[in-house]
C-alpha cells in the first residue's frame, strides 16, 4: 500500500475515495477498529465510505491501496453495497474515540482524545497505536499542550478497559475472543468478575475452554473446574492435552480426581492415569504421551503430512519418532527419531527408516527436572524422547513444559516487565526437596 506509514484519522474524515479507474466512489466517513480484550493496540478493520446517495458502506482495509493526505484509493475487487451496521465488538475511531474522556496512565490525569494515529505493521495490518490527547486542567483561560501517547499509556477507553464494561454481553465477549491466542484469552478471563467469568466459561465450546484453562494459573484452573458440573468437567479434561490434564487432576482431592477419571472416556483417561503415576518434576511427569509416532516403513511424505497438523505445537512438530508397532504409547521397540529439518531435505517417497537418527540421546521416565534441563541445554533440542528400560517409547518432553516448571508458580499472572531476571524456586519444588 502506498502512502504514509502513519496516518492520523482526523485528517481522513471527508476525504474523497476513488476506485481503481479513478472514478469517484464517495467520501471517508469513519474508521472501523476491532475491540480487543487485552491492552494491545486495536486492529483497523476498514473504512466507512459514504456514497453520493448518503448510504454508508464498509470497505475492508485489504481493498485500500493508498491513504494520502488528499484522497483514498481502492483496489479492484467486489465491495458489499449493504448499509454499514456497526457490531458491538467494533469501535468507530472518529465518531466514538475522538473527544472521548480518558486518563493518562503515568500521571492518572484526566484528558481528552484529540486524534488517533494508525500505523501499518510488518504483517500488513493497520493498528491504532497512538493517541493524541490534551490534558484537562479545569481552567478556561488555559489549554494544555497536546501529548502524543502510545495506546498502552492511556486508560478509560472501552477497548482497553473491557473487563469493566458491563454493557458488553456474553456473546460480545465471546466474539472478541475470536482470533486471539489462548494465553491472551486466559488473561482476560482471569480479569473478569467471577460471575462474568463463569458465564463466558459456560458459553465457550469444550475445545476452546480447554485451551484457555491450560493457560490459566493453577488456582484459577481449579476454580473453573469446580464451577462446571462433573460431566462437563470430564469433557474439558478429555479436550486438554493429557499432560496438562494430569497436572490439573494431581492438584484435586483424590475422591474428585477418581470421579472425573471415571467419567472420562477410557481411551482418554488411560494416558492421563499413566502420567499421574510419575512425580510432576520428572521426565515422566513432564512428558506428553501423544508425540508423532510412525513405523519404519512410513514414507517421508507421510511423516511431513503428520508434521503439518495444525493441532501440534511447534516443539512436537520438530521431531518424528520411529517405533515398531504398536504406535500408541507405550509403543513397540523404539528405533530412533527423525528431525523435521532432515525430512525436508529428503525425497518424499523414501522411507523414514533410511534417515533415522539412531544416536540421539533419550531420557528415562524418572529423570529429574535438573537432568531434563541439562539434557535440552546439552543437545540443543526442543523435543526429546522418554524411553523405558525395555526400549518402549513412553512419550516426549518439550521445552515449553520444562520452562513451565522452571518459572515461578505465578509466572502467568506477571507481565513481561514484572518477570524476575532469575527464576525463583517454586513452593512445589521446595516440597520435593529441590530448594
Amino acid at each position: 500500500m502506498a502512502g504514509t506509514p502513519r496516518v492520523f484519522v482526523a485528517q481522513l474524515a471527508g476525504l474523497p475515495v476513488f476506485g481503481p479507474g479513478g472514478e469517484s466512489i464517495g467520501k471517508v466517513k469513519d474508521i472501523v477498529a476491532a475491540l480487543r480484550l487485552d491492552r494491545r493496540p486495536p486492529r483497523v478493520l476498514g473504512i466507512v465510505v459514504e456514497l453520493p446517495t448518503r448510504r454508508p458502506i464498509f470497505v475492508p482495509m485489504l481493498r485500500v491501496t493508498s491513504l494520502e493526505s488528499h484522497a483514498v484509493a481502492l483496489s479492484t475487487g467486489s465491495v458489499s453495497l449493504r448499509r454499514f451496521e456497526q457490531r458491538r465488538t467494533e469501535v468507530l475511531v472518529i465518531g466514538q474515540l475522538i473527544d472521548k474522556k480518558v486518563r493518562i496512565a503515568t500521571t492518572a490525569s484526566a484528558a481528552t482524545v484529540i486524534d488517533a494515529g494508525m500505523e501499518r505493521t510488518r504483517t500488513r495490518d493497520w493498528i491504532v497505536n497512538r493517541l493524541a490527547v490534551r490534558e484537562r486542567t479545569g481552567r478556561l483561560s488555559r489549554r494544555s499542550p497536546v501529548q502524543l501517547l502510545n495506546w498502552t499509556d492511556v486508560r478509560g477507553t472501552d477497548l482497553t478497559d473491557l473487563s469493566d464494561n458491563t454493557t458488553l454481553g456474553t456473546q460480545q465477549l465471546l466474539a472478541s475472543f475470536e482470533g486471539i491466542r489462548a494465553a491472551d484469552a486466559a488473561t482476560v478471563l482471569r480479569d473478569l468478575p467471577p460471575a462474568r467469568r463463569y458465564e463466558v466459561a459456560d458459553a465457550l465450546d469444550d475445545d476452546r475452554l480447554a485451551d484457555v484453562i491450560e493457560e490459566l494459573p493453577e488456582e484459577d484452573q481449579k476454580d473453573l473446574l469446580a464451577h462446571l458440573d462433573e460431566a462437563r468437567a470430564a469433557d474439558i479434561l478429555e479436550a486438554m492435552d493429557p499432560d496438562d490434564a494430569a497436572d490439573l487432576l494431581a492438584e484435586l482431592p483424590s475422591g474428585v480426581q477418581e470421579r472425573l477419571l471415571e467419567l472420562m472416556e477410557p481411551e482418554e483417561s488411560e494416558p492421563v492415569r499413566r502420567l499421574l503415576q510419575y512425580s510432576f518434576d520428572t521426565a515422566g511427569g513432564l512428558m506428553t504421551p501423544e508425540p508423532i509416532v510412525l513405523t519404519p516403513d512410513a514414507t517421508v511424505a507421510e511423516a511431513l503430512a503428520r508434521v503439518r497438523s495444525p493441532d501440534l505445537t511447534p516443539a512436537l512438530a520438530s521431531m518424528v519418532f520411529i517405533c515398531r508397532p504398536p504406535q500408541a504409547t507405550p509403543t513397540g521397540r523404539y528405533l530412533g527419531a527423525v528431525h523435521t529439518q532432515r525430512l525436508l531435505r529428503e525425497p518424499p517417497f523414501d522411507l523414514v527408516a533410511g534417515v533415522i537418527d539412531k544416536d540421539m540421546a533419550r531420557m528415562s521416565a524418572d529423570a529429574s527436572l535438573a537432568e531434563v534441563t541439562r539434557f535440552f541445554a546439552a543437545y540443543n533440542l526442543v523435543c526429546a524422547p522418554v524411553v523405558d528400560d525395555e526400549e518402549h517409547l513412553l512419550g516426549a518432553v518439550t521445552v515449553d513444559d520444562v520452562l513451565d516448571h522452571l518459572l515461578p508458580d505465578n509466572w502467568r499472572e506477571l507481565g513481561l516487565g514484572d518477570m524476575p531476571t532469575r527464576a525463583r524456586t517454586s513452593p512445589r519444588m521446595k516440597e520435593a526437596g529441590r530448594a
